[in-house]
């Protein structure tokens, strides 16, 4: 059986609507929201707003798009044009898919002081020797951009993660992207 400590509460809300908590924060933990949120920045604003002086922010999110290190990944594979397909499909939405590239800028433009990104590679498919960053969930996030805002059959979408599964056992591409840190503190008041 799982206990919850007394000093901790867990809270669920949506993000994007006006925050509402009565208490700032020590610790704010985002991550991996990408094709989630709309207004990012407005979002960093209400972290900073809803963080005690001193508190700290920290941003995990992804850059989709995919590349490889060596050109194994090209745009006649089935991957890259889905990717490409992807990430225009969520900008036509109003969403970012690639938020990881500007989490930095976009908390120092909060207003958050000590902000430090670093970046990861995530590699897609069978390729890496640490097989725990084989790419999972393809479906998951592809069907409703896909049917929602390609027009897309469910059949079509089942093709194009088919063609891609097929491409991702294939050792000798390397495709990946890029995993994306930010955190940063309220200044002191």
């Amino acid at each position: 059986m799982f206990r919850v400590p007394p000093n901790v509460r867990f809270e669920v809300d949506n993000v994007e609507e006006d925050w509402t908590y009565h208490q700032p924060f020590d610790y704010i933990h985002c991550r991996m929201m990408g094709n989630a949120i709309r207004d990012w920045p407005r979002l960093n604003r209400q972290c900073f707003e809803h963080t005690k002086s001193g508190g700290w922010v920290e941003f995990i999110d992804l850059d989709l798009t995919w590349t490889s290190p060596d050109g194994s990944l090209t745009d006649s594979h089935s991957s890259k044009r889905f990717n490409n397909e992807f990430i225009k499909a969520s900008r036509e939405a109003n969403i970012e898919s690639c938020p990881g590239l500007y989490l930095e800028g976009w908390m120092k433009d909060a207003g958050f002081a000590n902000v430090k990104a670093e970046k990861f590679i995530w590699p897609v498919g069978t390729w890496p020797k640490d097989k725990h960053l084989i790419m999972e969930g393809l479906e998951g996030f592809t069907y409703a951009l896909f049917t929602r805002q390609l027009g897309m059959s469910k059949a079509e979408v089942e093709v194009i993660c088919a063609n891609i599964r097929k491409e991702m056992k294939d050792p000798k591409m390397h495709a990946m992207f890029h995993l994306h840190v930010a955190y940063g503190q309220k200044p002191e008041a």
